[in-house]
C-alpha cells in the first residue's frame, strides 16, 4: 500500500558538515517535544494548585512554540506527513467512540 505524502515544496539548504537552518530548527523541534513530555509529567506530579498552574502556563507556552516550529518546518518543506487512508480514520474513530461510550457507562 502506497501512502501519499503531504508536504510543501522543499526549500533547499547547503549540504555538508556545516549546520544549516534545517539542522537548527530540527534540533529545536526535538527539544521542544521533549520539554512538552517533561512538563506533562510535572503537571501530573504537581503538589499544589499554585505549582500546577505555573507548570500549566509553561506547558502551554512550550506547546505553542512547538506547534509554531512544526508549522514553519512544514511550510518550508522540511517536514512531511503521510496521508491516512479513510479506512484507518474510520477504524480509529470507531475504536475511540467505543472507548468513550464504555467510560460513559462506567460513570452511571
Amino acid at each position: 500500500m502506497n501512502s501519499k505524502k503531504i508536504s510543501n515544496p522543499k526549500i533547499e539548504v547547503p549540504k555538508g558538515l556545516q549546520l544549516n537552518d534545517k539542522d537548527y530548527i530540527t534540533s529545536l523541534l526535538s527539544c521542544l517535544k521533549e520539554l512538552e513530555k517533561n512538563y506533562t509529567v510535572c503537571l501530573t506530579e504537581a503538589s499544589n494548585e499554585y505549582l500546577y498552574n505555573k507548570y500549566l502556563n509553561m506547558f502551554n507556552n512550550i506547546s505553542s512554540m512547538q506547534r509554531s516550529v512544526y508549522e514553519l518546518m512544514f511550510k518550508k518543506g522540511w517536514y512531511c506527513i503521510d496521508e491516512a487512508p479513510q479506512s484507518k480514520i474510520t477504524e480509529k474513530l470507531t475504536m475511540l467512540s467505543q472507548e468513550y461510550e464504555d467510560l460513559e457507562l462506567k460513570k452511571e
